[in-house]
């Protein structure tokens, strides 16, 4: 391939944009492996990145894209060789390193993971970071002692792409889910992914979080922070687990050591970025059998990579639901 295209993301002025170029092998990024891009994902941080709309990106210029799926064509690698169908996610990907939304891309060996045996290549972006870090949380609160017959998981921020796939996964394992959610209209959605309720958000009285309130939940995934993590702290079990994934309502949390010190609550951090081997493949080993959530195609759809730079918008809007596959060779 004498080139390829890329979505390369520049600032210029201290203005953040995107657009399609046309690269060669010599523009790549540093590595041992390098991948045909079968398929890439979107998640929000992508938005962000893309748009300018956060300040994600470290470097510049950067392809973007945190993840990707694809074959082997050249490998350094003992581990891997040309023909073998691999996932890279999270490290410094489509942030400070080329990332997915290349037909194209070269990294270290040791952000690749092998596909495992029963995804396809389109699956495990289907899945992408959305799914691993979802799969992590609940490894992380299993680890931690959380079992279905605890008691209820509270999944909040519930209809985004982690959210949706904590719902099926949990539910799938045998947990009884709520979703909580501030889209009344995705109720049915939500339930059909196997929530055994579903709450608005609206229906919290966030004004008013006491130090401890009636205790509701064994475990939550929390993708929002802020607020609505006091109040899950504040109504957790007697033990009870709760893994904080994302910040998309705020990065800040006001809230007591009662529920720590009176009610022993575990707050668990999952930072799915730098989870190294052989964590990670064991985590993606989950994901392609216990824990394969069984509406993933679904809260899923595939678009062509033209359309990527437009579907960004949805993200930044809120109006994103479930996943987005990104093709560029497919496969």
């Amino acid at each position: 391939m004498d080139s390829f295209k890329a979505l390369l993301i520049e600032e210029r002025d201290g203005k953040v944009s995107s657009g399609f170029v046309q690269l060669d092998e010599s523009q790549l990024d540093s590595g041992n492996v390098t991948i045909r891009v079968a398929y890439s994902s979107i998640n929000y941080k992508d938005a962000l990145a893309a748009t300018g709309a956060g300040k994600i990106i470290r470097r510049f210029p950067c392809v973007g894209g945190i993840d990707l799926s694809g074959t082997v064509i050249e490998s350094g690698d003992s581990r891997f060789k040309p023909g073998d169908q691999v996932i890279a996610t999270s490290f410094d990907i489509g942030v400070a390193h080329h990332g997915g939304y290349a037909e194209l891309a070269r990294v270290p060996g040791d952000w690749v993971v092998p596909l495992p045996t029963g995804l396809s290549l389109y699956d495990a972006m289907a899945l992408g970071t959305a799914g691993f870090t979802a799969a992590l949380a609940i490894v992380r609160m299993e680890e931690n002692g959380l079992q279905p017959d605890k008691g209820p998981v509270i999944v909040t921020g519930a209809t985004g792409g982690v959210g949706s796939l904590a719902v099926d996964m949990l539910a799938r394992t045998g947990y009884h889910v709520v979703a909580l959610t501030g889209k009344e209209s995705e109720a049915e959605y939500l339930r059909s992914l196997g929530a055994a309720e579903v709450m608005l958000r609206q229906s919290l009285d966030l004004s008013k979080i006491r130090p401890l309130d009636r205790a509701r939940w064994a475990g939550a995934v929390d993708n929002l922070g802020g607020d609505v993590l006091a109040w899950i702290a504040s109504t957790m079990e007697q033990g009870g687990t709760i893994a904080s994934i994302g910040l998309a309502a705020s990065m800040s949390l006001n809230t007591t050591v009662a529920p720590f010190i009176l009610r022993g609550v575990s707050l668990l951090g999952v930072d799915s970025g730098y989870i190294r081997e052989p964590y990670r493949s064991g985590v993606w080993q989950r994901l392609a059998t216990d824990l394969r959530p069984p509406h993933l195609a679904a809260m899923s759809r595939r678009i062509p990579f033209d359309e990527l730079p437009a579907t960004f918008g949805e993200y930044i809007a809120g109006r994103a639901k479930g996943r987005v596959v990104v093709e560029l060779a497919g496969g």
